[in-house]
């Protein structure tokens, strides 16, 4: 098992941790797709920022390479 794969445990107070939490019951269908969708833009900006992150370090260290 690869450790980069384990995730470290939810910070208290973690967003992340109670919305996965949070009971489902309650929404509606149409609540559910719109907390589909932001959940999916959230993704989206996380995968974005991943990558300048990614290209930003890849940089620095082709700098410090030389």
């Amino acid at each position: 098992m690869d450790t980069d794969d384990i995730a470290p445990p939810p910070r208290p107070g973690d967003p992340i941790a109670l919305l996965a939490r949070q009971d489902l019951d309650p929404f509606s269908l149409a609540e559910l797709d719109g907390r589909i969708a932001l959940l999916k833009a959230e993704i989206a900006r996380v995968e974005a920022h991943k990558q300048r992150a990614v290209h930003h370090r890849a940089s620095a260290e082709a700098l410090f390479r030389r």
